[in-house]
């Protein structure tokens, strides 16, 4: 991922460097210096019309909270009264009982608020005394009660807190489903909880005529529209026409705002029932600006004149260098992609056309010294590499005829001398030998597959001794699937039982084992047959250390250790023991890939494989 660079100047663009000097050198101060005059003339003008639009908001916002505090006073007068509590609180024993109480006090209370008030239209007390009558200004707390939004609104408040909720009429004519078209203050009636509990659940709820609040907000004659918001956002009431509010619930922010209206906001606060309640005034600009100055053609004819000369002289004064660096950084990038392209221009004698010159002349040297040195270089790296190839092949398609040889010269003489229906089978196994060995499409196999090749051979080479020959194979099984190069263990069983058992007049016994570990493949054959001189055991040493590739007669292991050589450089290992007449070991370690079965030789895992050339032998 690319970091962003450091904002300096140097990092930015020719192109955006003129932008800038043009924008802060030249556009601004002809813009600025044109609106001052026009600026301060406005100002004044706009200053003051918003201070009357906001004076006049206040003033609807301090009314509107006017009317809900009167009903607000009465409901205190309610939740202190002792006798109204009483009234209320009593279980009695008939109805006439509770009318006699309703006529001595309770209906005086009840009207001699409501018409003293415009602003109250209906005061009603809500209880679950199943003793009381339920009308003339008293209501049963009923299931579909306690489901109103006004109940549920009231149980989210504690103690006798007002809440200023909208809802519907309590007495509407002609119901409609979801109108909430008047404010209700509702209180619960607790006060005196101190003297004991409560037997029944009051409340009192107090309505207010929808034509005084209409009366408030229509006070305010300006064009525009007006918003009373509570305290989530939610559109309590307004003047907008086309919002209605009445039936659904309506955010202030979903409402789309005309771009040239001005938003006037003013809070309610110190009061619990209106805390952090706003009335928002959306007004016309036309209404804040009612007068264009005279002078606003000329002022905006002179800037006009004044940019477009200004800009005219930057813009051919920029292109005339920016076109140029564009094409000088479009041929750095074809040289990037090896084409040396040298720019066509005219003679110029800025230093932009310097730069030019100079470029041209700088790819043309690249261009000859990637050819004199670089192609060439990479010319004399594919010849070595295919001489590698070619040597690794070469030793590798004498290996196979070694042991072949011997094998089928075997058991031609064995079939020679005796008529025997065995033989049938040494040759199944030797042409599977023969099959494996002149195929090398497939160069890498697994152990498993290794391990049927020294058992065939092994087979022929006891039907060839008989019983001066036994074998023993030690095989982990968690070795068998890791794959090796094909046929490098083979050519040491051979060495084991030609050069080892068959000089030997009782014969003798060949032990191979083949262990993994963590990150390595061990394979170790041990014979007691006639051993090898300390000059022998030097010579394969030797060949662990010479690069160089010498055919001669003896070329199996020396073969098989030139190929562990090309395939694994420096990490196989290679161990012999050895005396005359007391047998030969020898073990070869190889190193396995990270988490893998397969050796991990120089062209494993890499795109290019060396892939093993079949010759016919």
């Amino acid at each position: 991922m690319r970091l962003p660079l450091p904002l300096r100047l140097d990092n930015i663009r020719l192109r955006n460097k003129m932008l800038i000097v043009y924008i802060f050198c030249v556009l601004l101060p002809i813009v600025l210096t044109n609106a001052v005059f026009y600026q301060v003339t406005t100002n004044n003008v706009k200053n003051q019309r918003m201070r009357d639009i906001s004076r006049a908001l206040e003033q609807v916002r301090n009314d509107f909270r006017a009317e809900i505090d009167i009903a607000v006073r009465v409901s205190d007068v309610f939740i202190t009264d002792y006798l109204l509590n009483e009234i209320l609180e009593t279980e009695y024993e008939s109805p006439l009982d509770y009318i006699a109480a309703y006529d001595s006090y309770f209906r005086k209370i009840l009207n001699s608020y409501t018409p003293l008030y415009t602003s109250m239209q209906n005061i009603k007390i809500y209880l679950d005394n199943p003793t009381l009558l339920h009308s003339g200004g008293v209501g049963n707390l009923t299931y579909q009660v306690r489901n109103s939004d006004w109940y549920r609104e009231l149980e989210t408040v504690k103690g006798s807190t007002p809440v200023l909720i909208r809802t519907s009429r309590e007495n509407r004519i002609l119901p409609e489903e979801h109108v909430r078209d008047t404010f209700v203050i509702v209180r619960r009636m607790n006060n005196f909880a101190y003297l004991g509990p409560s037997k029944w659940e009051k409340i009192l709820k107090i309505e207010l005529r929808p034509q005084a609040i209409e009366q408030v907000f229509s006070n305010l004659n300006l064009n525009g529209h007006f918003y009373l918001l509570s305290e989530t956002g939610q559109v309590e009431y307004t003047t907008d026409p086309d919002i209605n509010w009445r039936a659904e619930t309506v955010f202030y922010h979903e409402i789309p705002i005309p771009e040239n209206a001005i938003e006037f906001t003013t809070t309610y606060s110190g009061v619990e029932y209106l805390d952090h309640w706003k009335l928002v005034g959306v007004i016309q600009e036309e209404e804040v600006f009612r007068e264009v100055q005279k002078p606003r053609e000329f002022i905006v004819w002179l800037a006009l004149i004044n940019l477009l000369v200004s800009t005219a002289i930057i813009f051919w004064v920029s292109r005339s260098m920016n076109v140029r660096l564009i094409n000088i950084l479009r041929h750095m990038k074809k040289v990037k992609n090896q084409q040396f392209v040298p720019i066509e221009h005219r003679e110029t004698l800025d230093e932009i056309g310097q730069l030019q010159n100079e470029f041209n002349r700088m790819t043309m040297q690249i261009k000859s010294l990637i050819h004199d040195v670089y192609i060439a270089d990479i010319h004399r790296k594919n010849l070595e590499i295919e001489h590698r190839k070619a040597q690794f092949n070469a030793l590798q398609s004498q290996i196979n005829p070694h042991f072949l040889f011997n094998s089928l010269e075997t058991i031609r003489m064995r079939s020679l001398i005796k008529n025997e229906t065995e033989t049938a089978q040494i040759i199944q196994k030797m042409a599977k030998l023969l099959r494996s060995s002149l195929t090398w499409s497939k160069d890498r196999i697994r152990v498993e597959e290794e391990l049927e090749f020294i058992h065939c051979f092994l087979e022929i080479q006891k039907y060839r001794f008989g019983d001066r020959l036994t074998y023993r194979l030690d095989i982990d099984p968690d070795a068998r699937d890791v794959v090796i190069p094909k046929m490098v263990f083979l050519p040491f069983v051979e060495n084991a039982s030609i050069h080892g058992i068959e000089p030997m007049r009782h014969g003798g016994v060949i032990d191979i084992a083949i262990r993994r570990g963590f990150n390595y493949l061990e394979f170790s054959i041990r014979d007691n047959g006639a051993g090898m001189k300390p000059e022998q055991v030097k010579r394969i040493y030797g060949y662990m250390e010479n690069e160089a590739v010498e055919l001669g007669e003896r070329i199996g292991v020396q073969n098989v250790i030139y190929r562990l050589k090309m395939l694994f450089g420096e990490r196989i290992r290679l161990f012999i023991d050895s005396a005359p007449g007391e047998g030969t070991y020898i073990r070869i370690t190889l190193p396995l890939q990270e988490n893998s079965g397969e050796p991990a030789g120089p062209f494993s895992g890499t795109s290019t494989d060396v892939k093993f050339l079949k010759h016919d032998l």
